[in-house]
């Protein structure tokens, strides 16, 4: 926001707001999902009219919405981002139309737990500005060969020096504990990772966490220690995404 402000000139008529405070987020997921989303909105939502990614402004209800079919638990999902003085009114509304479905509430843990399942990555828990894409696994996302943008010659830098540090997804050897943010990872006495996110996986059937680790530990099948409450437990790097990999449930 302060860069695009900064950088509107004197002669062009243009106002930018954020609207992040003026909206909600109510989230529809689950291999029903788009049931719901048809029974109580006119636009079509079928995978070929409205796949995975898109977006567009609709109506739910008597609401105006815009809705977005991406997905934070590896289910099919929708985002209904709606004003905050309509927010009742989308959520009766998609309440009801989801009665004959046998839709329930569900909390962030679940999401959380879904998310971790399915390799996704929080901002703010996992995406931390002292960490750069290289580090975090988004290199993919990067094009240094673009003529331009903010921040291309601090990672031009960072991707010459090479990463300090590698996000990781652990399985851990615990049934009574989850990891919990900031806990270290150990060798030899020694701190060689911390944690960022861990939640227990209920589809996949694994203790799940996330850690930044020295890079020579970040390969899949190294093992190190995790101090989780006092307990020294035996931790494996695995692949992210253990739920779902061919994404047939997201994309369904």
């Amino acid at each position: 926001m302060d860069w695009l402000t900064q950088h509107i000139n004197a002669d062009e008529d243009v106002h930018i707001k954020s609207l992040t405070n003026d909206q909600t987020i109510l989230i529809i997921a689950g291999p029903k999902a788009r049931k719901v989303m048809s029974a109580c909105s006119r636009d079509d939502w079928s995978k070929e009219v409205f796949p995975w990614l898109s977006v567009r402004e609709c109506f739910i209800g008597f609401t105006a919405a815009t809705v977005m079919s991406v997905s934070f638990s590896g289910e099919l999902a929708y985002e209904v981002h709606v004003p905050n003085s309509s927010l009742y009114a989308a959520y009766l509304t998609l309440s009801e139309a989801g009665k004959e479905f046998g839709m329930k509430l569900f909390g962030s843990r679940a999401v959380e737990s879904m998310r971790m399942e399915k390799g996704f990555l929080s901002w703010k828990t996992d995406l931390l500005t002292e960490f750069d894409p290289f580090e975090t696994g988004l290199d993919r996302f990067v094009n240094l060969k673009k003529n331009n943008f903010i921040g291309k010659t601090s990672l031009q830098k960072r991707f010459k020096d090479g990463p300090k540090q590698k996000l990781v997804c652990l399985s851990i050897n615990c049934t009574h504990a989850s990891a919990h943010s900031g806990a270290s990872l150990m060798e030899d006495d020694k701190v060689i990772g911390t944690i960022t996110s861990g939640e227990w996986g209920h589809r996949v059937g694994l203790n799940l966490a996330y850690a930044f680790v020295n890079p020579e530990k970040s390969k899949p099948g190294t093992k190190m220690t995790l101090n989780l409450l006092g307990e020294m437990i035996s931790v494996k790097v695995i692949p992210f995404g253990a739920y779902d990999r061919s994404y047939s449930r997201l994309l369904a």
